[in-house]
């Protein structure tokens, strides 16, 4: 059994956990066009190297960065992503956005 360590649960079965696909800089999605959002969410690198991940333990619902080399599959370090951002992203939707 594959094991990840959750940094607010601890060491758990990999089943408990969902991929949410590489940590890179986002673009304004209130500025940028669909062109680069689609880059930004569609598009990978697929490169063979460590990778930053963003992690979801599904139980408890906590999103994580766990760095993993991408050809062995093995996890490096697993940490909250307050180690690296300070700020959180708020989205506007088109109904508050025609309201204002």
């Amino acid at each position: 059994m594959k094991i990840m360590n959750c940094p607010m649960n601890g060491p758990r079965n990999i089943s408990e956990f969902v991929h949410g696909g590489e940590v890179r800089e986002m673009p304004d999605p209130n500025r940028c066009s669909d062109k680069e959002w689609a880059e930004y969410v569609f598009y990978h690198d697929n490169a063979v190297t460590v990778m930053r991940e963003w992690w979801l333990h599904a139980p408890s619902g906590y999103w994580f960065i766990a760095e993993r080399h991408t050809a062995t599959d093995e996890i490096i370090r697993t940490y909250d992503p307050a180690e690296i951002f300070s700020q959180r992203v708020e989205f506007s939707s088109p109904v508050e956005e025609s309201v204002a």
